[in-house]
């Protein structure tokens, strides 16, 4: 399975990545593992705000284009509401 994620940071930006392991993920994004983004490095701590699992990382992929292509407006629309809205 493969999660399409969207992690707010501590100075309120969202991140969107995509994983097979949340958990792994949220600990390198919030330095207690190795790994993580440069972009979350600095700004850290970040908070997990919305997921979406699919079975297939093609389908994972595309998902997570579409959601980068939002606005911030479409993106907590999605945090708030789920996948309901398309922008």
């Amino acid at each position: 399975m493969y999660s399409v994620y969207i992690v707010r940071c501590s100075d309120e930006t969202l991140y969107t990545g995509i994983t097979t392991d949340v958990e792994r993920r949220m600990n390198e994004h919030n330095g207690d593992q190795d790994g993580g983004a440069r972009y979350t490095a600095q700004r850290r701590p970040v908070t997990f705000v919305y997921h979406e699992c699919f079975s297939d990382r093609s389908s994972a992929s595309k998902e997570e284009h579409r959601i980068k292509k939002l606005t911030r407006a479409g993106k907590e629309k999605l945090i708030q509401h789920g996948n309901l809205t398309k922008e």
